[in-house]
């Protein structure tokens, strides 16, 4: 059986990001290695996690850059206060990029950019 353990996002600060997510949407901290360039945040079974990118160049990978305009994926929280969620994701630093709006299909939406360019979407669960 395989099991989906971990998504790895790739960052200039570890320990910043880590502290991103606590602010900007009440994750904690599940862990820390004890050289700051590997962390994850407390997610359920399938932790959201982040290396620094200087970490994965000693190990040979060539790291992109997130571009929240462009971007080749996207994290989701989902939420019943997308509103509330969205401010409060503002107020720790995300850079503002859809402001929340209701859907056709009866969800509201809204989307952000983390300090280091990874979009998120802040959503509500789909109703109906």
């Amino acid at each position: 059986m395989i099991k989906f353990r971990y998504t790895i996002l790739y960052v200039e600060n570890v320990e910043a990001s880590l502290g991103f997510y606590g602010r900007a949407f009440g994750l904690e901290t599940g862990f820390l290695h004890e050289g700051k360039d590997y962390g994850e945040l407390v997610t359920g079974e399938t932790k959201l996690a982040f290396s620094a990118r200087s970490l994965m160049e000693s190990l040979g990978k060539d790291p992109a850059i997130a571009n929240a305009d462009t971007p080749q994926f996207e994290i989701a929280f989902e939420t019943d206060d997308v509103e509330a969620a969205f401010a409060r994701a503002l107020a720790a630093g995300a850079v503002p990029k859809r402001a929340p709006e209701a859907m056709p299909w009866g969800q509201v939406i809204s989307y952000v950019a983390d300090p280091d360019g990874y979009l998120i979407e802040i959503c509500s669960p789909v109703s109906g």
